[in-house]
């Protein structure tokens, strides 16, 4: 099953930097534990500006999709207080195999 991937770019403004970093901080713990990665990235040349990478091991266990506990329901609901997120943030990208044991090539010749 592939690998799920969510890109999201992310405006906070500098009053709420420390608390966003926090809330990204817990909601990764959380998220580790259930198998998934959560990566931020900072735009040094644009104050305020990150991109959020979350990962997860299949399509329906992704952030954006699985059933979530109430303690990510609000840490979700927290940065949303405190950011601003894309409209295409929940955009989800599927992985894909790169190896020849496990790559299928639609275009290619038989």
């Amino acid at each position: 099953m592939p690998k799920t991937l969510s890109v999201s770019r992310v405006t906070v403004s500098g009053g709420n930097e420390a608390a966003y970093l926090a809330t990204v901080r817990q909601l990764a713990a959380v998220l580790e534990r259930r198998g998934q990665r959560l990566w931020v990235f900072r735009n040094p040349d644009h104050p305020g500006a990150f991109l959020e990478f979350s990962e997860s091991p299949s399509l329906m266990s992704h952030r954006a999709r699985a059933s979530r506990t109430g303690d990510e329901l609000a840490l979700e609901a927290k940065l949303q207080s405190l950011a601003t997120y894309a409209p295409d943030a929940w955009e989800l990208w599927e992985e894909v195999p790169l190896s020849s044991a496990h790559a299928t090539d639609p275009g290619a010749a038989s």
